[in-house]
């Protein structure tokens, strides 16, 4: 066993656990959920940079169960992206010239906001005898240039079984690039092993990495150490965060995060409102405050600095603009 799977395994997965880490008592945090439907899921080394003492931490408050996810509001779903229904049981085919391969169920860290809390991943996440049907769907549609992994958290998976599916859609001649959406190295930068930049290296598609980052305080020298050594095999190393109130819904924790996030040698990509999904509505920002947000991202910051306010429309092959 490898050391990132070690500390994957050594993740915090009780609210009394993660509360005794920091040195806090539920009697600080009277609204948190001991029981949550959603579990929680926390590794260590995330949990080190978190403040001791703190129940207001913006790490901390990413990841803790509280009470409000059991409240229902309207608007707020289980599928508010739409998507339980692929071509082919892990393929998700939202945008003509690129695929999502839901490639693995699980994730390192459970965070409260994710879009796809309550997604089947039991029903829809590749096994090994769907590859075949990924491939083949892949080679008859010459459009898709491009496959993004996704989840879950694709880097799950083990370096070597990562290496096999990605020769195999090499040897497809539309494909152009390879894509990977991920939180583990952030949560746990042991990930970015030798092995896995080695593989990266052996293969001739150019691989994009995007990692999901929300605060200034997510990035320590691990994950810089990390992120550098990425660097030297991918072609970008991009991150994308999303909005969340009473985490980062202030001007001066986004300023900081784009700073923070150039400091570690990673290009700010997008900014995206939060998906509406059942469980997350505390974390809603009103929309007259995004706007604000983002205009003073472009008042304070450098335009490469200034990551694109977005937001996922069901049906609609692309990203839209916030506006």
């Amino acid at each position: 066993m490898m050391k990132w799977q070690r500390l994957l395994a050594d993740a915090i997965t009780t609210t009394d656990g993660l509360l005794a880490s920091l040195g806090l008592d539920v009697r600080h945090l009277p609204e948190i959920d001991n029981r949550p439907d959603f579990p929680i899921r926390v590794p260590r080394p995330f949990i080190d940079r978190m403040r001791r003492g703190d129940p207001s931490d913006p790490l901390l408050r990413q990841v803790l169960a509280v009470s409000d996810e059991r409240h229902s509001m309207p608007g707020f779903t289980q599928n508010p992206l739409q998507e339980l229904d692929g071509p082919v049981p892990g393929v998700l085919h939202k945008y003509r010239s690129r695929v999502l391969l839901i490639y693995r169920g699980g994730c390192a860290v459970n965070c409260r906001y994710c879009f796809r809390r309550h997604f089947p991943y039991q029903n829809s996440t590749l096994a090994r005898h769907d590859l075949d049907d990924v491939v083949r769907y892949l080679e008859a549609r010459s459009e898709i240039n491009e496959v993004i992994f996704s989840g879950g958290d694709p880097l799950m998976a083990d370096d070597g079984v990562l290496a096999r599916f990605f020769q195999r859609l090499e040897a497809i001649p539309s494909i152009r690039r390879l894509r990977i959406h991920t939180r583990l190295p952030v949560v746990i930068p042991e990930r970015v092993t030798d092995t896995f930049c080695q593989m990266i290296v052996s293969i001739t598609l150019p691989v994009i990495v995007v990692l999901h980052i929300n605060h200034a305080n997510e990035i320590d020298e691990a994950l810089i150490k990390a992120v550098s050594k990425l660097r030297k095999v991918c072609r970008s190393i991009l991150n994308q965060s999303v909005i969340l109130g009473g985490i980062n819904d202030s001007a001066d924790d986004l300023i900081a995060l784009s700073e923070r996030l150039f400091e570690a040698g990673i290009d700010p990509y997008y900014l995206n409102v939060l998906d509406r999904v059942a469980g997350a509505h505390h974390f809603d920002v009103p929309e007259e405050k995004l706007q604000i947000l983002h205009q003073a991202l472009l008042d304070a910051l450098p335009g490469f600095l200034v990551p694109k306010l977005v937001k996922e429309v069901p049906g609609i092959g692309h990203k839209v603009l916030w506006k």
